[in-house]
């Protein structure tokens, strides 16, 4: 297991609150913490493969850009789970895909053009998973930011 230190620590922050709007963001996060861009670049792909960090990646508004969204939620039997969610995964407008402990057990979110178009995903990915899906446009939109403080270097 990875131990996070200070660095890391320092790191993470910036990531989640103050990602620069760079060209070469990762130049610039090493620039303020006074390393190198490859020391940088390190270190994040040890906190990949040591899973904390999942994903680096912007959240984007489809709303406002035109788009439709909506939550899925299937029944999937434990034996087919993986090969339902590799299914689903390799659909391009799947955003997230998760298992919840819950009778609809498999949970993923698509977004498209209309909801036209989210009909004929649905239907494809129903047809080629054998498995019937759930659609839960929202009626409310909350957008939720979770960040979390890593550590000091006092806790470290």
């Amino acid at each position: 297991m990875h131990r996070v230190d200070g660095l890391d620590s320092q790191i993470l922050n910036i990531l989640q609150d103050d990602f620069p709007a760079d060209v070469r963001p990762f130049q610039v996060i090493a620039e303020k913490l006074h390393v190198s861009e490859n020391e940088i670049l390190d270190r994040i792909s040890a906190l990949k493969e040591c899973g904390l960090i999942r994903r680096i990646g912007g959240i984007i508004d489809s709303r406002n850009l035109g788009f439709y969204s909506t939550l899925c939620a299937c029944k999937v039997a434990e034996d087919r789970i993986e090969e339902v969610a590799a299914i689903i995964n390799l659909q391009k407008e799947v955003t997230h895909n998760y298992i919840r402990n819950h009778e609809l057990n498999m949970w993923f979110t698509l977004t498209v053009s209309s909801p036209d178009e989210l009909l004929t995903v649905i239907r494809h990915l129903e047809k080629l998973t054998g498995v019937s899906i759930q659609s839960m446009p929202a009626t409310k939109l909350y957008k939720i930011k979770v960040s979390l403080e890593i550590g000091s270097k006092n806790d470290l």
